[in-house]
């Protein structure tokens, strides 16, 4: 057994340290993820979370998107500006509840995203690409495994 399968399976025994590796693996490729996507516009991970959250949901209240991104009122308020002085979301009044604004992204909201996620997904196919076909399939089987760790983590 080469030294690092053995390192493999000495860390599946040690659930602690398999999260710990894991942990900061997913952390680091997040950051490299950002730093890729982010490469030409300026927007801070809460406003892109945000962005894709309003996004995913389509027209939603501030406090809604408060509670979906873990943040209180008034950080949301903040970043939902940010966005909207960026031109990539819009805010509306409800007709119905004058006191409620809803968010929703604008066309360049949603090319951001598009250019955001492309530029990520091409990064890492790069790195994907320079690894051997029995490593990929690792990588598969780890993905799927990824989002079963998610489920109903309500994200």
């Amino acid at each position: 057994m080469n030294v690092e399968r053995m390192k493999i399976s000495d860390a599946l025994l040690n659930e602690a340290e398999l999260a710990s590796r894991l942990r900061l693996a997913v952390t680091r490729l997040a950051r490299r993820l950002r730093q890729h996507a982010n490469a030409e516009e300026q927007i801070s991970p809460s406003q892109l979370a945000a962005l894709s959250s309003v996004n995913r949901l389509g027209p939603v209240t501030l406090g809604d998107l408060a509670d979906i991104e873990r943040v209180q009122p008034p950080t949301m308020t903040r970043i939902v500006s940010g966005l909207e002085e960026a031109g990539l979301v819009s805010r509306h009044i409800d007709e119905n509840d004058r006191r409620i604004a809803r968010v929703q992204t604008t066309v360049a909201g949603r090319r951001f995203l598009e250019r955001s996620r492309g530029r990520k997904d091409a990064y890492l196919s790069d790195r994907i690409r320079t690894l051997d076909a029995d490593d990929r399939a690792v990588l598969a089987r780890a993905a799927t495994l990824l989002e079963k760790l998610l489920e109903g983590e309500g994200q």
